[in-house]
């Protein structure tokens, strides 16, 4: 260990971290050297530091290298990648050395200008016909991490087998000061303003008579967003002031994550304060998008489901007949239900968008319960935020121009489907092996009744694939099924969390149920809650 350590550092090309891993102890260097970062869920991420297991230059260099070397193994030598990256502490030097890797070895590369939105990087490959793009972020992730994110097949996320052949590639890669790194010089903002007129393109209603309330929460979407709603004609908008410029330690908020308690306090106080039609907050790296709206004498954020149902029959008033909508595993079922009445067809995928995108033919929208959506994937495979605000917008003010809001189309759904309320629970361990405890636990003795309601149990780690979807189903998942509930519980892709999604659905015959129904969903819903923090 101590011979890979300093071989690693006699080779790293960065003097900080060179110093950082020099003054490490022994037991430190076993940490840092204990297993290279993977590509998960959504990429590399990990820590700002030094060694295999941190995101650092020598990382970054030795990655891109390996992914060079895949990219010339599968017929794309000298072809062009796009890079870009958010303004987390380190992603200036990560994305200009990849970038310099990826010239050296031949190919053209185009690095954005600035620090810009995911999606924009994703609409750049897609845009330019770019084999691969590279995003340097940790998106909602705390501050002190980053991450590299891949792109390949038109503009989606890297998967299987591509993921596992690319860190081999990586592990045949030498020290990084031996890899050879050529100059490059960022490109204008030409992407940026095509992906802002795409953006403009999405709304389908007339009305724009609405304010709203904006937080990037220090993350690189303000601007992008701004100029996306301006050029779609929603020019009434108010920015949470002290959130709005690119701020990589995100001093106002505990957690970057618009869903988490207090993230939006801010901006729901200025919704208020402006008496805003809609609140809109998008992570840091603006590839998810929080919508926010006035419940009564309150402010509420909407549920991801939410969000995702209402923007799902958005879209699909304006789509072609038998176009596909997407939702994955851990979602709300109603989607499942309100496809077909609206002539569309319906997949469930595992979780993330890398799946979504490849759901099918003939997709137009897909969402995951995370807050992201993906409204444009001709032009974006992957969730975007900011054309999701977009989006949301021209849906309340077409509601707004007949005195309803997306309230009182939660009450219709309620009344043709059952009312579903959704909710979940996040347990956080200090040791990721207890993970894998609490759900070989799970499987070696599951309950068939849980809150007196009988349920039956299915293994997602035995299912091999479902007829609606061409990727596979199998995952380290379980799901409890009863007759108004759903639980699913699955490790975190991004996190060292054991997360449990939760729905109960209870039937509404009549608008004079409805109020009854919600209420015995969230008893329900509290039930639950407390079963799945003590699995």
């Amino acid at each position: 260990m101590i011979l890979a350590a300093q071989e690693w550092i006699n080779s790293d090309p960065d003097p900080a971290t060179r110093r950082e891993l020099a003054s490490l102890s022994e037991h430190e260097l076993a940490e840092r050297f204990s297993a290279p970062l993977t590509f998960g869920t959504a990429g590399l991420r990990g820590p700002v530091r030094g060694g295999p297991n941190g995101m650092n230059v020598a990382v970054v260099i030795r990655t891109t290298a390996g992914l060079a070397a895949w990219l010339n193994a599968h017929g794309h030598s000298g072809s062009h990648i796009v890079v870009g990256r958010d303004a987390r502490h380190g992603s200036e030097a990560f994305a200009t050395a990849g970038a310099e890797v990826l010239a050296a070895a031949g190919f053209e590369v185009t690095l954005l200008p600035h620090p810009l939105p995911t999606p924009v990087l994703a609409f750049a490959v897609r845009a330019l016909g770019a084999s691969a793009g590279i995003q340097i972020t940790a998106s909602h992730n705390p501050a002190a991490d980053n991450g590299y994110k891949v792109y390949l097949d038109g503009g989606s996320q890297l998967v299987s087998p591509a993921d596992r052949e690319i860190e081999s590639a990586i592990a045949k890669v030498g020290g990084a000061s031996s890899i050879a790194r050529t100059p490059v010089t960022p490109v204008g903002n030409s992407v940026i303003e095509n992906y802002v007129r795409r953006v403009a393109t999405l709304p389908h209603g007339q009305a724009r008579n609405i304010r709203i309330a904006l937080t990037p929460l220090h993350g690189v979407g303000g601007d992008t967003a701004l100029a996306a709603l301006h050029a779609a004609g929603f020019t009434d908008v108010h920015v949470v002031a002290g959130q709005f410029d690119p701020d990589p330690d995100f001093p106002t908020v505990a957690f970057p994550n618009p869903e988490e308690p207090g993230a939006t306090d801010a901006l729901l106080e200025l919704a208020d304060t402006v008496n805003a039609d809609l609140a809109i907050a998008l992570d840091p790296d603006a590839d998810r998008c929080a919508v926010g709206v006035r419940d009564g004498d309150r402010w509420r954020m909407l549920r991801g489901d939410e969000t995702g149902v209402l923007l799902a029959d958005h879209v699909l008033t304006a789509a072609r007949p038998n176009s596909l909508v997407a939702t994955t595993i851990v979602s709300s079922t109603l989607l499942s239900k309100l496809a077909p009445t609206r002539g569309a067809r319906f997949a469930c995928t595992l979780t993330g968008f890398k799946w979504l995108t490849r759901a099918g033919d003939g997709l137009v929208y897909a969402y995951e319960e995370a807050i992201g959506h993906c409204v444009d994937p001709d032009a974006v495979r992957d969730k975007d935020g900011i054309s999701a605000a977009v989006l949301v917008a021209d849906l309340v003010a077409t509601l707004a121009e007949t005195g309803r809001t997306v309230l009182d189309v939660l009450d219709d759904y309620a009344l043709e489907f059952g009312y579903h309320h959704g909710d979940q629970v996040s347990r956080r361990v200090d040791d990721v092996a207890d993970i894998a405890t609490i759900m070989d636990r799970i499987r070696s003795n599951p309950p068939h009744e849980i809150c007196d309601e009988a349920v039956a149990f299915e293994d997602l780690a035995a299912f091999e694939d479902l007829a609606t979807v061409d990727s596979p189903l199998r995952t380290d998942a379980v799901v409890f099924t009863g007759a108004t509930t759903r639980i699913v519980v699955r490790p975190s892709g991004t996190e060292p969390k054991l997360k449990c999604y939760l729905e109960v659905v209870i039937p509404v015959a009549n608008r004079s149920e409805l109020a009854g129904a919600q209420a015995a969903a969230k008893t329900r819903t509290r039930q639950l809650r407390a079963f799945a923090e003590n699995l």
